[in-house]
């Protein structure tokens, strides 16, 4: 299976502009919101920070 580079350097460039510009902002969004609900989620079950 042999291609040529100019449709090799494309298809990196095609999948370099996917992951910077779709897969890392939905991914951090992902990883703010999961962690902001945990934080929520645990607030709920044992109070706020010095609430004891």
């Amino acid at each position: 299976m042999s291609t040529d580079p100019q449709s090799e350097k494309s298809l990196e460039f095609k999948i370099f502009i996917f992951l910077t510009v779709f897969l890392a902002p939905i991914l951090s969004a992902l990883l703010v919101s999961a962690l902001g609900f945990t934080i929520w989620f645990s607030q709920i079950l044992s109070g706020p920070p010095g609430a004891g």
